[in-house]
């Protein structure tokens, strides 16, 4: 069946079975490998994308339920990788080996387009579903914090390009 799909701006057209995790179309028919298989049952996180702005787990949304909507993948998140989260990343030295990371960010762009300023009970809240088999989860509380700052400074000059979400 065919699909038409909207993945960081750009339009696509896939043949696939409805209920194809929306994973394999980004990562195998589309070449998006920011998105990550890890668990295979939505309880990671690294396969992290958005959909219509929220942030959801593409192993286990079918491609017929992304249809005519707007997906993001880490590859989109920003068009020079100055988005507030990727910039936080790197200046907190965030990864250590990387997997998890795409998802991390992602997870922490959707928190922040809902919540500029969260707390950080709210970050442990938003972040408590995306695993990280390096135990970064200090530094990653870390950059979202950071991250705020950066978006609230950028709001502050007018910057379009690092606008959240």
């Amino acid at each position: 069946m065919a699909f038409k799909l909207t993945v960081n701006q750009k339009s696509y057209t896939v043949d696939a079975a409805p209920d194809t995790p929306l994973l394999w179309v980004l990562r195998d028919a589309l070449g998006y490998h920011g998105p990550k298989f890890g668990c295979g049952v939505g309880l990671c996180g690294a396969c992290t994308v958005h959909v219509d702005g929220r942030a959801v787990r593409s192993c286990t949304t079918p491609v017929s339920s992304a249809e005519g909507k707007q997906i993001v993948t880490i590859e989109g998140l920003s068009l020079h990788g100055d988005h507030p989260v990727q910039k936080a990343w790197k200046e907190v030295d965030v990864a250590q080996c990387g997997y998890c990371q795409s998802g991390q960010m992602m997870a922490a762009a959707a928190l922040l387009s809902r919540t500029p300023h969260p707390t950080d009970a709210q970050i442990d809240a938003a972040m408590s579903n995306n695993l990280c088999r390096c135990g970064t989860y200090t530094r990653i509380r870390q950059a979202v914090r950071k991250a705020s700052e950066f978006a609230a400074h950028a709001d502050l000059v007018g910057s379009t390009t690092t606008k959240l979400g």
